[in-house]
């Protein structure tokens, strides 16, 4: 069984930036494609992006595309979202999780979430 978690949410003001962490276990963490989803509030869960097991490719969806960036180092077991130019409509808590390929809006191995807020 492969635990995911994320971390580094907060308290950001608009037009601000937080990077986000998930880290996974297991030793076949690099060969996950993985994917970042976020939840609002009386929302339905979003998928944002996602990134191959390589690293080399990406995936973002348009809300997010030229603001967010995902990246992994699957030395550390762990992927990233950089996310930029933020603004109150990114609230949310966001999660990661293993996707069965790139742009895929499913996963499997979902982490506890952390929660973004971001104020005006």
């Amino acid at each position: 069984q492969v635990q995911v978690s994320e971390s580094g949410g907060g308290l950001v003001q608009a037009g601000g930036s937080r990077r986000l962490s998930c880290s996974a276990s297991g030793r076949t963490f690099n060969q996950y494609v993985m994917g970042w989803f976020r939840q609002a509030p009386g929302q339905e869960r979003e998928f944002i992006g996602g990134i191959s097991a390589n690293g080399v490719y990406a995936y973002y969806a348009d809300t997010v595309k030229g603001r967010f960036t995902i990246s992994r180092d699957n030395a550390k077991n762990t992927v990233y979202l950089q996310m930029n130019s933020l603004k109150p409509e990114d609230t949310a808590v966001y999660y990661c999780a293993r996707i069965p390929w790139l742009g895929s809006r499913s996963g499997d191995y979902w982490g506890q979430g952390t929660q973004v807020t971001v104020s005006s």
